[in-house]
């Protein structure tokens, strides 16, 4: 999902592992757009990379207004923001105490548990 999101420039890409934080899900993938376009093409080409992967399916949220577009895949959520949203409602502050996964040049650092994300 980071090479996705990253394929379509996507901004500030951050991966926070919350295994063992919350039963919601594994993985919170957050990044932002730059506009409402932005937005939705991002979500976009995340949405078509996970059924191409084999993806359970998903719930998106937001995706009409796209200021907060949320895509949950279970075992991963993203969060793809407007960056004024983003700032406003500070999912990296709230998981702070969360491990970030390494993002290296755009792509995640190799580490097998990072795989499925």
């Amino acid at each position: 999902m980071v090479r996705a999101a990253d394929d379509k420039q996507a901004r500030n890409l951050v991966v926070l592992d919350l295994r063992g934080r919350t039963l919601m899900t594994d993985y919170l993938l957050l990044c932002s757009g730059t506009s409402q376009v932005h937005i939705r093409t991002i979500a976009d080409h995340l949405v078509e990379t996970m059924k191409r992967s084999g993806a359970p399916g998903i719930r998106v949220e937001g995706y009409d207004a796209a200021r907060w577009v949320l895509m949950d895949y279970q075992d991963v959520i993203a969060h793809v923001m407007a960056a004024d949203e983003r700032d406003y409602y500070n999912l990296e502050g709230i998981w702070a105490d969360a491990p970030r996964i390494p993002i290296e040049a755009g792509e995640l650092a190799t580490q097998t548990a990072a795989d499925s994300v």
